[in-house]
């Protein structure tokens, strides 16, 4: 159905994109200058932190015994090992006063005890040969970071008889940034020529190619830009830079694909260069727009959550995604208005076929996915069964999932800070950093406090209770789990300390009180962030299609090809499976807050190829009114692009999972998967099977429902109305693009 002002809106966007080629290119270069510039450092200004929830209990009483109790929350550790004498010889005794003396005079600095001052059991190795100077770095992470460069050159390495190592969780926070930082140069460097191959393989053209990756490098560094930015006034997570550059790369190259696809299809069709982009801008240029909607509603649902390293990749995601729309629909125009023909340029493909003339991926005739659509659609219900049952049984290892917390094992065997942890964990007595700590707030006699010391440490995952330490009207008890500091008994314990009452106000923190918190955190906003992605998406579907069942199947659907990802997860990275292959060290569970980001992108992404499927099945069912063959056209035109794109943003994804750090090599590989099962399975099985089913109900909608889109819906073209049996079955794609062009009289 024709789409009220549409043509005059798209051909004034058209006239104004097209109007000046030369000036929107050199703007834009100028832009992006300005945006290196505006991006440096962004890095160094970001945090390794976010997980906790800033309103929990748990972070209010780790901020209170930082402020009233330093010592009991240190954040930097130095791991002295005396060889093979005891760490209590004099020789050693005396150089480990020294340090910790020097240590104590360090500027912010605070805090500063050791075995050797208090002999404490828990600060000294079962084994007798290695102890702990602790202290605590003040300031935020990024003031901490500073402090910790100055400082640990110092320190580190041999001093008299003793070696020191050194750790904390400060040491870890920062050596994964740093780690981080280092992957994504070397992820850039793997993708960036692997994409620009498999673009000229797709496109055919060197010319071509080089289109999609100028619109990615553009939305990266406009998006570091806006990054630098928000930190200016918000924490930021450096692992959002990982999703910048995938995304940057990977929707850069959709969108271009399917825009210089449209462009050559139509010069092909004998269109002059004008007309071709004006035609390519009001049909997939509208799909590219309602696209990234799409994708950034997806991303945009994490702001709900109170992290900041789930609300950094919503930041990342939505600048990158509009970014990339943007570059795609204005810069990638005026650069086609410019080439024209010459997009077809630079075949290096050509010195492989000697002559012989191939349809390339971008081009082709597409024949092979239309008898493929065809197949589908006469076996549907086999089809649709047997890929939703394999699809839900990849998935069932997700339900046997474990939430724990990030730690120093997200980093590679040999790094510093997790060498340290490691000792501790191995050699240390009671696990130290593995305690909660239990803050009284008002005045209280020695015998209350008594009292309340003797009630929790009969608690039955209690294992030790020390204190209280007593600070005014303030004091701290230091519990000890039974159980590992993140197991069900350690949490179960978190939960019997703040229902026992005392005379006190009293709150828990630890590492079991983080992730207590975070998973409450994470469960409260779910269904909010579940609603919002449903309702925009069930919209923004409807407004694309006029149905009220296709966006009800497309939300199924999408959901559904995330089952294997989600799946592959716990079953690789919680389990340990290929952990020797992925070089990664399993810790029994998974971070909380990585199912929720792996969600709302891969969702995100698989609605981007879902829009581009429903779009070309729309154009061609509003042309025809034939529901089957509408199918087949789009997955005829589509299959070959789809998978193109899901291939090459896989690569950058896969790239990206080559991270020494286990949740980015998490995030890129489960992504990967996800996206190669949606564009493989889902879209190439699933929806024409289902689609079929479904029949001409698919394009139901009630009358109202169907004004309404009348007046406000998109689609691709302007649809005419001719009855289906009077279109004649296109001999090949380049027919098939005329006799649209002849019926719609576009």
């Amino acid at each position: 159905m024709p789409q009220v002002n549409g043509p005059e809106r798209i051909g004034g966007w058209t006239r104004f994109v097209t109007a000046r080629p030369r000036l929107a290119l050199l703007a834009a270069l100028v832009i992006t200058a300005l945006a290196v510039l505006a991006g440096s450092g962004v890095a160094d200004r970001m945090g390794s932190g976010g997980w906790e929830s800033p309103n929990a209990e748990s972070t209010y009483t780790t901020k209170a015994l930082e402020r009233e109790f330093p010592a009991s929350q240190p954040n930097l550790l130095l791991l002295l090992d005396s060889g093979g004498v005891s760490v209590d010889d004099p020789a050693v005794a005396a150089e480990a006063a020294r340090l910790t003396e020097r240590l104590a005079g360090e500027k912010d600095v605070t805090g500063v005890g050791s075995y050797w001052r208090s002999k404490a059991p828990a600060l000294r190795a079962e084994d007798g040969r290695q102890a702990l100077i602790a202290a605590r770095i003040e300031g935020d992470e990024k003031a901490v970071g500073e402090v910790l460069d100055r400082i640990a050159p110092t320190y580190r390495g041999a001093h008299g008889p003793v070696d020191v190592s050194v750790g904390g969780p400060v040491a870890v926070r920062h050596e994964m940034q740093t780690i981080i930082q280092d992957d994504l140069l070397r992820a850039e460097m793997i993708a960036l020529p692997v994409t620009l191959v498999l673009l000229v393989m797709v496109f055919g053209s060197a010319v071509a190619a080089l289109l999609p990756l100028g619109v990615g490098i553009v939305a990266i560094l406009g998006t570091n830009a806006v990054l630098r930015g928000i930190t200016e006034f918000t924490d930021v997570s450096v692992f959002a830079q990982n999703l910048t550059t995938a995304l940057g790369l990977g929707l850069a190259i959709d969108y271009a694909l399917f825009i210089v696809r449209r462009f050559r299809e139509e010069l092909a069709a004998g269109a002059e260069v004008r007309a071709a982009v004006g035609t390519t801008l009001r049909t997939a240029g509208r799909t590219v727009l309602f696209s990234a909607l799409t994708v950034a509603v997806s991303l945009a649902a994490m702001l709900v959550f109170p992290q900041y390293f789930l609300r950094s990749f919503a930041y990342a995601g939505i600048a990158v995604v509009l970014l990339a729309a943007a570059a795609a629909l204005i810069l990638l125009p005026a650069a086609l208005m410019l080439l024209g023909p010459r997009v077809n340029s630079l075949d290096l493909r050509g010195l492989l076929r000697r002559g012989r003339a191939e349809p390339s991926a971008a081009t082709g005739s597409g024949r092979g996915w239309g008898r493929f659509a065809a197949l589908v659609m006469r076996r549907a219900p086999l089809f649709a069964v047997v890929t939703s049952v394999g699809l839900v049984l990849l998935g069932l290892p997700f339900l046997g999932v474990k939430f724990g917390t990030a730690d120093d094992r997200q980093l590679p065997a040999s790094a510093e800070s997790r060498v340290v942890q490691q000792h501790i964990r191995d050699g240390f007595p009671g696990s130290p950093g593995g305690g909660l700590e239990v803050l009284a707030e008002g005045a209280a006699t020695p015998a209350q406090y008594a009292e309340y010391r003797s009630r929790i440490a009969a608690l039955p995952g209690a294992q030790r209770v020390d204190g209280p330490v007593v600070e005014g009207s303030s004091a701290y008890f230091s519990v000890l789990p039974k159980e590992e500091s993140v197991g069900d008994e350690s949490q179960a314990l978190v939960k019997d300390l703040r229902a026992e009452p005392a005379p006190f106000d009293t709150s828990v923190t630890g590492t079991a009180a983080v992730l207590v918190d975070s998973k409450t955190a994470i469960a409260d906003r779910l269904p909010w962030a579940l609603g919002i992605i449903a309702v925009v998406t069930l919209l923004l579907v409807f407004l694309l299609t006029g149905s009220v069942l296709i966006p009800l199947q497309a939300v199924v659907l999408n959901a559904l090809s995330l089952t294997a990802m989600f799946g592959a997860v716990v079953w690789v990275f919680q389990d340990g499976h290929l952990s020797g292959p992925l070089s990664f060290t399993s810790t029994g569970d998974i971070e909380t807050t990585l199912p929720v980001l792996m969600f709302c992108v891969a969702f995100g992404l698989s609605m981007d190829y879902g829009v581009f499927l429903l779009s070309r099945i729309k154009e061609e069912y509003d042309r025809t009114g034939d529901h089957e063959r509408s199918v087949t056209f789009g997955l005829r035109h589509t299959g070959g692009l789809i998978t193109a794109a899901a291939v090459i943003l896989a690569v950058v994804m896969v790239a990206i999972g080559t991270s020494r750090v286990t949740n980015t090599k998490m995030l890129g590989l489960g992504i990967a998967l996800a996206v190669l099962m949606d564009a493989m399975v889902v879209r190439s099985l699933l929806v024409p099977s289902v689609m079929k089913l479904m029949g001409r109900a698919t394009w139901w909608a009630p009358a109202p429902l169907r004004a309404f889109h009348r007046r406000f819906g998109l689609s691709e073209g302007e649809p005419a109305q001719p009855a289906a049996e009077e279109i004649p079955e296109p001999a090949d794609e380049r027919d098939s693009v005329r006799a649209g062009r002849a019926w719609s009289g576009a």
